[in-house]
């Protein structure tokens, strides 16, 4: 991953499909009075948001790696209380109720995901609730073709070893959750985003998936790898009546209880 700050506004472009899968989310989380609420991987405030506007008599925190992500989250929602800060090293100061992450697990290494979550789930109170979502969209033509260009251009030594690994099954992560909690309930939901045109596709991307990819780049190599994965792209994703095309976009839940 590029060690480049992430753009608010580039993520914010698609402000209503990223809320979605939060939404939906915080829709399976039983809890109905949380104290405490900590949202990991905060990005703009969003998240956040939906989880102030369910439980508005929580105290609430957010925590981001990114300085962008956390100063747009701090003019949003002035009164929540928000903190750079690594999820890898994080550690809460007190115990938390609700830990809730949308969309930020899948950026670390496979072999820290699960000992991260296994952590903080070690420091909340028996009832408490870990809940969290990840894309799981790595074989979609959208990153299969961000792979491929990757690999075929004039970038493919420094583009090498660019790119996420591969999220844990869902039987891995029951088997290595179920013994902190006394139930682990999963579940997957495949998004059809209807955007304007296979342009919108890449400006989506190009706020996630797609930066550890051009990051590294000369501005001309950038550019030629965004024309040539667009042109890709005009091959995989049919137009539809109206001139718009279908984005999938599947995603993994995952909602713990403490034991």
């Amino acid at each position: 991953m590029s060690n480049k700050d992430w753009s608010a506004a580039q993520y914010l472009k698609f402000e209503d499909e990223r809320t979605m899968p939060a939404r939906d989310l915080l829709a399976r989380v039983p809890l109905q009075a949380p104290k405490r609420i900590v949202d990991l991987g905060c990005g703009p405030g969003n998240s956040t948001a939906v989880l102030a506007a369910r439980y508005p008599d929580s105290h609430i925190e957010g925590m981001d790696s990114s300085p962008d992500m956390i100063k747009n989250a701090k003019v949003a929602l002035p009164h929540i209380e928000f903190s750079v800060e690594d999820l890898r090293s994080y550690s809460p100061s007190s115990s938390v109720d609700l830990f809730f992450s949308n969309a930020v697990f899948q950026w670390l290494k496979k072999e820290e995901r699960i000992s991260v979550i296994k952590g903080l789930m070690g420091t909340q109170p028996s009832g408490g609730v870990f809940a969290f979502q990840v894309p799981d969209n790595l074989m979609e033509p959208s990153h299969v073709l961000m792979r491929e260009v990757a690999a075929s251009g004039p970038w493919a030594v420094t583009l090498r070893t660019v790119g996420r690994d591969f999220f844990q099954s869902p039987q891995e992560i029951y088997d290595q959750l179920k013994p902190l909690s006394s139930e682990v309930n999963i579940f997957r939901t495949e998004y059809h985003h209807s955007l304007e045109d296979h342009k919108a596709i890449v400006e989506w991307v190009k706020g996630t998936g797609l930066r550890p990819y051009v990051d590294p780049l000369l501005p001309q190599d950038k550019e030629a790898f965004l024309n040539e994965y667009l042109k890709r792209l005009e091959s995989a994703y049919p137009k539809l009546i109206d001139g718009r095309v279908l984005l999938g976009y599947p995603r993994l839940f995952v909602v713990a209880v403490k034991k």
